[in-house]
């Protein structure tokens, strides 16, 4: 635990973050860090609590109390050590992860939670800064080798475990750079892309090779891949976004929400041009969907120029406090509020989108909505009602599609003849394919996920291969906390 009566003596702290006046006027993270001191004391607000709850919300099963105590102490190098004993990439889920251990703090019951994430960040970002994060080359090989297809969370984390474990690894990355969504999906204005080279440098000096350019099942085929290596480890993601099939959806400005962010990030990061349909600037845009992807679609408009931004979601409005039906430790349905909402949108709650409107020339010029209600029917699911009387035409030029994907892309391992479920998902038992050489994990394999999500299955399926090459395994896992040989 931190302080005896810590958790009563200071309040909790978020990031202050740059005025938005100022933020908005480039891609650049925005969070101001806390003075170490102040660190310190949020180390300190770590309870005696006798069970952890915050273990059961953390995928990936981080130590938190240990690394809080540790920081409360001052020990800044032994919380990253702690840290890193199970988490590959703190300095992306200390960025990018919702933190479902927060939700499950029990110091949450009478109090605001443990700063958890906020801690995490600056463990790992104090372990850069002072050089103590360095590569770990493996003390020996196996000459096992593995192909990982995909440089996604999921892939980089089983890589790495691989690469400790003494195999050797080579990624497979179809886009120009290493990263997956981490790289494409997420704005700069989250995670700078620099996050990712550093650590990425660090994992090519530890002997893991990053082949990219290259799409398995187009410029290499996933039978190659199977002939000239030990293990296929299958982390291409669940990548299939997912539509809206209504009348004027083939109009001209209704683009994937993910389409729309890989553009500007390869923009920053690749220095391609902007494609003139992907700009935002100057036009009315409709962002559909309220997940983390809409509100990364919302900060990214605003910083291109958009004239106005709205926001549709066809689920009622949360409330700000948890329902009965919705009790602790488990993850809360209440109001959230990004960033990027405090940027400038509106946001309208409990809207169906019915059609999109467009000009003769097939150019989008508005949609028109209705506004529904959710009937709950004892022993059947809520129903989806239309309200009649409450159709509406929105104006716009832009519609951004944030709905979310259905499951990988089924050139991936078409030639394998794997065992896949309705949405092409390849059925596994312990991270193992109906094909005993090939493995999966991640999105591709779960459907689509958290980040943290994705870096707990890479490191679970990296033991699975381990065990299976060798017929047992030193790495650490969620059941088995051994930690590798590495000089």
């Amino acid at each position: 635990m931190g302080k005896l009566r810590g958790f009563i003596e200071f309040d909790r702290i978020k990031e202050e973050n740059i005025p938005v006046h100022s933020r908005v006027k480039n891609y650049k993270e925005f969070t101001l860090k806390p003075s170490d001191k102040e660190l310190e004391k949020q180390g300190s607000r770590c309870m005696d609590c006798g069970v952890p709850f915050c273990h059961s919300g953390c995928p990936l099963g981080n130590m938190i109390p240990d690394f809080n105590d540790a920081v409360h102490r001052r020990s800044w190098r032994e919380a990253l050590d702690i840290l890193h004993s199970t988490n590959n990439f703190p300095e992306f889920t200390g960025r990018l992860c919702p933190a479902p251990c927060e939700s499950a703090c029990v110091l949450g019951l009478i109090s605001p939670p443990v700063s958890i994430e906020l801690i995490e960040k600056y463990i790992v970002e104090r372990g850069f800064s002072e050089g103590w994060i360095k590569a770990k080359v493996p003390i020996g090989r196996t000459g096992k080798k593995i192909a990982v297809v995909g440089s996604g969370p999921a892939g980089l984390a089983a890589a790495q475990q691989l690469n400790y474990a003494g195999h050797s690894v080579q990624v497979y990355e179809r886009d120009k750079k290493v990263g997956g969504l981490l790289r494409y999906g997420i704005p700069d204005f989250k995670l700078e892309k620099s996050i990712i080279d550093r650590r990425i440098d660090l994992m090519i000096e530890e002997g893991i090779k990053f082949i990219t350019s290259t799409e398995v099942g187009k410029d290499i085929d996933i039978e190659e891949l199977y002939a000239k290596n030990d293990v296929v480890l299958l982390c291409g993601g669940a990548t299939i976004k997912r539509g809206l099939p209504i009348p004027g959806a083939d109009s001209k400005g209704i683009i994937q929400a993910m389409d729309f962010l890989k553009n500007q990030n390869q923009i920053i990061d690749e220095k391609i041009d902007m494609h003139s349909s992907l700009n935002a600037k100057n036009k009315n845009v409709i962002v559909i969907g309220g997940g983390d992807t809409g509100s990364d679609c919302i900060g990214t408009s605003n910083r291109q120029g958009a004239k106005s931004v709205v926001n549709f979601e066809i689920l009622p409005k949360p409330p700000k406090q948890r329902s009965n039906e919705n009790p602790w430790p488990y993850w809360p349905f209440t109001l959230k509020s990004s960033s990027s909402h405090e940027e400038g949108s509106k946001r309208k709650w409990s809207i169906l989108t019915k059609e999109f409107i467009s000009d003769k020339s097939g150019k989008l010029t508005g949609l028109k909505t209705i506004e529904v209600e959710w009937k709950k029917i004892d022993g059947q699911k809520s129903r989806l009602i239309e309200i009649d009387g409450t159709e509406k035409i929105w104006p716009c030029d832009m519609v951004l599609l944030a709905l979310g994907f259905t499951g990988p892309e089924k050139n991936i391992y078409s030639g394998l003849n794997l065992k896949t479920d309705e949405f092409n998902k390849p059925l596994t038992k312990n991270y193992m394919t109906s094909n005993k050489k090939v493995f999966a994990a991640g999105d591709l394999r779960r459907g689509q996920s958290l980040i943290v999500w994705a870096i707990s299955e890479g490191r679970e399926a990296a033991y699975r291969i381990d065990e299976h090459l060798m017929g047992y395994s030193n790495l650490p896992s969620k059941i088995k906390g051994d930690l590798p040989l590495v000089k």
